[in-house]
């Protein structure tokens, strides 16, 4: 007997890859579960499958940073819970310090459907009842006819995992200027952010002012920008390449993303222009300017 849950979750998160850096990627996750017949002639209850399915991939994936541990470009470091890690891409090198909930490190030389699909089985195989007998995973991408981009960032103020300084989103963009839709901005918009971190200017410092590891001690702040920040998870710190990044003068939240968008688009423009902004899969926010 099969049980199956389409939809059942979106993981939003980032990863390092050798090309691109820092990417923000959200993926759709369906399920179908394998096994005989429970006491009420179930496999698994449809609330159990989404509770504790949900509740094992949200906590070892989703708002973090998926990292390829076998990948030579990484060098890990860690002690007392907390990690340093460094990254060598095309796009510069990448530096962290941060508490360890906010990474996944996964055994594999790239992040990708079946590598984060072998890690994700694995920790949910620990998780059901006895009568499911196998489980299988379908990642993927949303579908989309409209230009998107990927992006990361870190929300400090956020009491929940959003205050990670490395997770991330592949977020489609909706622009209407003068009330009709406005493709080419949307596709330029799309090519601005596309795997861009999204630094908010008050969390911005020297990179000599962080505490990463020995290898991050040649970069400066001419190739660099330095993040830091303490949000109720600890002390997240970050130096990204500057041409991987857009300074915001506020908060990355996808509302004021969405504001940040319709305000800029309207003074370069001189008209009103209506932003819809998503934030991954199904939801985001809308503002109007000018």
């Amino acid at each position: 007997m099969q049980l199956f849950v389409n939809d059942l979750t979106v993981i939003d998160f980032s990863y390092l890859c050798p090309k691109r850096g820092m990417v923000g990627e959200s993926w759709i996750v369906d399920v179908v579960l394998d096994g005989g017949l429970d006491e009420q002639s179930m496999v698994l209850d449809f609330a159990k499958v989404k509770r504790t399915i949900k509740q094992t991939i949200d906590s070892i994936a989703d708002h973090r940073l998926l990292v390829p541990m076998a990948n030579n470009h990484c060098q890990i470091s860690e002690q007392n819970d907390r990690i340093w890690l460094d990254f060598s891409s095309d796009k510069g090198d990448i530096h962290l310090a941060c508490p360890a909930q906010a990474f996944a490190l996964i055994s594999t030389d790239v992040i990708d459907f079946d590598s984060v699909n072998h890690f994700l089985l694995a920790a949910l195989k620990q998780t059901l009842p006895a009568n499911v007998e196998g489980i299988s995973l379908t990642l993927r991408a949303e579908i989309l006819e409209r230009p998107y981009y990927h992006y990361s960032h870190g929300l400090k103020k956020h009491d929940g995992n959003c205050q990670r300084i490395a997770h991330g989103h592949r977020s489609p963009v909706q622009i209407f200027v003068d009330g009709v839709n406005d493709t080419q901005q949307e596709a330029l918009w799309a090519k601005r952010w596309q795997d861009i971190y999204l630094g908010s200017t008050e969390d911005c410092c020297e990179v000599a002012a962080l505490g990463l590891s020995v290898l991050a001690d040649k970069i400066t702040d001419d190739s660099h920008y330095g993040f830091r920040y303490q949000a109720p998870q600890g002390d997240f710190q970050l130096a990204m390449p500057k041409g991987c990044c857009e300074i915001i003068g506020h908060d990355t939240t996808v509302e004021l993303l969405a504001q940040y968008m319709a305000k800029t688009l309207s003074a370069e423009l001189a008209k009103h222009v209506r932003v819809i902004a998503y934030e991954g899969v199904g939801k985001g926010a809308i503002f109007v300017a000018g």
